[in-house]
């Protein structure tokens, strides 16, 4: 099991990248308070949509859900998309995570997604290695 550096006196992770897998991230954060189960449940689903496309280069989690907070806002996602990824190409459930709107009415979630050259999505928005990100504040 994955240990978790303290909070700071904001209930903030230190700064910096916080490599974890979905197990850890959902174990440590998405428990507590039914709002964290929830937020756990949405991030979970959006993980295994987003990785159904198969052109996901990197998950990073970060914002209120990887805060000591006991009722996170939503969960806040930035997507790194191989650079072969074409939001076109995405059909069914999965095409919810590339849609703004429908990512926050349907998902419950703020995503952000680009791809590795710096391509920028029309949306605002390596887990090859089965590692997600938690990101805080200030980090690179």
């Amino acid at each position: 099991m994955k240990k978790w550096p303290a909070f700071d006196s904001n209930g903030d992770l230190p700064i910096g990248i916080h490599q974890a897998t979905l197990t850890e991230i959902l174990q440590h954060f998405g428990t507590g308070t039914p709002q964290r189960e929830l937020a756990g449940q949405q991030l979970e689903r959006i993980f295994l949509l987003a990785n159904s496309t198969g052109q996901v280069a990197r998950f990073i989690v970060f914002g209120s859900f990887v805060t000591a907070k006991s009722s996170p806002g939503d969960v806040d996602i930035f997507l790194l998309m191989e650079d072969s990824f074409d939001v076109a190409q995405v059909h069914g459930e999965a095409a919810l995570v590339f849609d703004t709107q429908k990512t926050q009415d349907v998902l419950g979630a703020s995503i952000f997604w680009i791809c590795k050259q710096g391509q920028l999505a029309v949306n605002r928005k390596r887990w090859k290695t089965g590692k997600l990100n938690a990101m805080t504040r200030g980090a690179a």
